[in-house]
């Protein structure tokens, strides 16, 4: 099963903005940071380029004149050493460096002092069908704007292809960079919901059609991804919501107007998610109706079948009492027929033909009763043989009852 639950804590009494040192398996699994460095001067952006850690203090003075406009992007985890050290350069809060190493974060929007820090959660679907959710830490701060994300998704390739290209929005202010990447990471969840929502619909059509064990596995594994999916978006709405009410001097007229398309976003993402949540709601009731369904009708089939035997039990056990004949004139005297057994197996047969006969025009048995037909005839067709190479027997038995 998918691992969702990825916080990282302190031991308890830790003092708050304390950096901890990754361990092996996040080294493993996160893999060594990469730094990106883009820069806008003279109303164009340049082209992003890979710098090593060691050169963004110089890259950043350098692109600290006016008029120019800086987009850092990590893409991996940094180290505590690394993190700290780009804390300082650019202002980075160590509250704000502590929640990029723990990740985990619910989505929050933090303000300190004239800077401003995003922490998103990103949802991703691999190649074998598994739901991941990422963290996202965006910064804005003076001329700058720098992401970090710290798994290997990179959402953020549709932003650097608008930023060669000259119409559109020219993300040409920090409040504009800060709202293209917040488009982006919203816009991110909607392919994983209509991915999710052709999952459902095959569900759907396999509960109607021959549900079995896995199909209750795989309906309990998607209502758990829809619930850490409304964990991490649910949050997000009012993050953004924030974003435009709290710190609205933070943002042009013109960029809260985009802003808020960003939150319209998210609202219909957290419809969609509410409205799969009550579909895979229905559909294990939907589930539970067939298998209760599917019970029924094998009970009334047995039931059927009881029913068509218990006269043909009878009769069975009141000749099986032989009772000596001779002692008695009421004392079963059809022992002493020529042909008495012949009579009571085409009695058995009559009643079990009637009754079959009886369901089927009463309604009661619909399918089932075919299904009863089906078996009845194959238990009188095997008796008939029985019967037929016992003719030998069924003679000699009235005579030697005869004779006693």
């Amino acid at each position: 099963m998918t691992r969702l639950f990825r916080k990282h804590y302190h031991p308890a009494g830790t003092a708050p903005g304390t950096l901890r040192e990754l361990t092996m398996e996040q080294t493993a699994l996160h893999g060594p940071a990469r730094f990106s460095l883009a820069r806008r001067d003279a109303g164009r952006w340049g082209q992003m380029q890979d710098v090593r850690f060691e050169a963004i203090p110089e890259a950043i003075s350098a692109a600290s004149d006016e008029g120019a406009l800086y987009w850092l992007h990590v893409q991996g985890m940094p180290t505590a050493e690394e993190l700290e050290r780009l804390g300082d350069r650019v202002g980075l809060h160590p509250l704000a460096q502590e929640d990029i190493l723990n990740g985990g974060q619910r989505p929050k929007v933090e303000r300190f002092d004239a800077s401003l820090v995003v922490i998103l959660g990103i949802p991703e679907v691999d190649d074998e069908g598994r739901l991941h959710l990422y963290q996202l830490t965006l910064f804005m701060g003076g001329n700058m704007v720098a992401s970090v994300m710290t798994e290997s998704l990179d959402p953020f390739g549709e932003v650097r292809r608008r930023l060669k290209e000259r119409g559109g929005r020219a993300l040409g202010e920090p409040d504009d960079l800060l709202y293209g990447l917040l488009d982006a990471a919203v816009d991110h969840a909607f392919p994983v919901l209509d991915g999710i929502g052709e999952r459902i619909e095959e569900l759907e059509m396999e509960i109607l059609n021959r549900p079995d064990s896995s199909t209750l596995e795989r309906l309990h594994g998607l209502k758990r991804e829809l619930i850490m999916l409304r964990r991490y978006l649910w949050p997000t709405r009012e993050v953004i919501n924030q974003l435009l009410r709290d710190h609205n001097d933070l943002f042009t007229p013109d960029t809260r107007m985009w802003m808020r398309d960003v939150y319209d976003h998210t609202v219909q993402i957290m419809d969609l998610v509410e409205s799969y949540r009550d579909m895979t709601a229905s559909l294990l009731d939907i589930y539970l109706s067939s298998m209760s369904h599917r019970l029924n009708e094998s009970m009334r089939t047995l039931t059927i079948i009881a029913t068509v035997f218990m006269p043909l039990t009878f009769i069975a056990g009141v000749y099986g009492m032989n009772f000596e004949h001779q002692t008695s004139p009421f004392a079963m005297p059809e022992l002493g027929w020529y042909w008495g057994y012949p009579l009571v197996w085409s009695v058995m047969i009559a009643v079990a033909i009637g009754m079959v006969v009886w369901f089927r025009r009463a309604g009661r048995a619909e399918r089932t009763s075919r299904r009863c037909l089906a078996w009845v005839s194959l238990f009188l067709s095997r008796i008939g043989r029985v019967v037929a190479d016992c003719e030998e027997c069924v003679i000699l038995i009235p005579i030697e009852c005869m004779a006693l």
